[in-house]
């Protein structure tokens, strides 16, 4: 039997579904974690399984590979990681899925401004047109003046630019510290903090909930680990688009098992916000900045 092997980016697609269903998944579980569990101890939970499953990777690859030089720039980024995930999370309990993933977006465009900053990265025309394209799609999705703005909202929009601070310090640290180093710093640096701000308001969670402990973690795993895989083959201008079916997804998700009604708004607002991702993405391709693979990757909330 004659056998065709897949090309680049039809593997690139099936690992971006991997994503996609693993980014969902997590949501999902995170919503059902809510109802019983603080925040703060769904990220205790993850942290502990997270490093578990971390530490016997390392085991078999060498613990030589979290050496660092640059712990400092570890702690940092993991403190804005640690904000970003208590946001996201937070939000997940009070607010439609939909508006979490939709507000997620505008991470990407936090991230540009960020680097222009901090990491030196050119502003040209296309840039800022994409940063202001951004800003108004999340001006759509949240409509100040139009109503009550829920506070989880703007928990998950801080998130966003937790996001983007923790994907800026990750460039920094990917030209010197291996992906291990990068995800055992993670998961060691933020367990103490998800252990000190749980502990205040302990519940043991019931056992229905521990298959959702379960999928929170290795989700959280798998989703980025599929993207890597997904970045390697193809470059960001193919994967974004397919990203963003995450959207509609998790809208049909949310409806199915939550019974929540679709805002227009919101729709139309990522699309927005996904336009000006879009656009920096070509800028970036079109400049002698790194390559789109690894902006966009980087840019993904980890």
């Amino acid at each position: 039997m004659v056998t065709y092997p897949l090309s680049p980016n039809i593997r690139a697609a099936l690992w971006m579904f991997g994503a996609i269903m693993s980014f969902m998944a997590m949501a999902l579980s995170g919503r059902e974690l809510s109802a019983e569990l603080k925040t703060f101890e769904i990220l205790f939970f993850r942290s502990v399984i997270g490093l578990v499953i971390v530490a016997l990777l390392l085991h078999r690859a060498g613990w030589t590979q979290v050496r660092t030089r640059a712990f400092g720039k570890h702690f940092v980024r993991n403190v804005a990681h640690f904000g970003g995930q208590y946001g996201w999370f937070y939000g997940l309990a009070f607010i439609p899925l939909t508006e979490v993933f939709a507000i997620e977006f505008t991470t990407p465009i936090w991230t540009a401004i960020l680097a222009t900053f901090f990491l030196g990265e050119r502003m040209n025309a296309m840039r800022i047109l994409a940063i202001v394209v951004g800003f108004i799609g999340t001006l759509v999705i949240l409509r100040p003046g139009a109503s009550m703005i829920n506070p989880a909202t703007l928990a998950v929009l801080g998130s966003a630019f937790a996001y983007a601070i923790s994907s800026t310090l990750t460039k920094r640290l990917s030209d010197t510290e291996t992906p291990f180093a990068i995800l055992f710093y993670m998961t060691a640096i933020q367990l103490p903090l998800a252990m000190a701000t749980a502990m205040t308001n302990w519940v043991w969670p019931s056992a229905r909930l521990w298959p959702w402990i379960a999928v929170v973690a290795i989700t959280a795993l798998s989703a980025h680990y599929c993207l890597a895989r997904a970045f390697r083959l193809a470059d960001a201008t193919l994967i974004a688009p397919l990203d963003f079916l995450r959207l509609p997804l998790i809208a049909v998700a949310g409806w199915i098992f939550y019974g929540e009604a679709l805002n227009p708004w919101v729709i139309v607002g990522a699309v927005i916000v996904f336009c000006g991702t879009w656009l920096n993405l070509r800028s970036t391709a079109s400049s002698n900045m790194p390559s789109t693979r690894r902006i966009s990757q980087e840019s993904a909330p980890p």
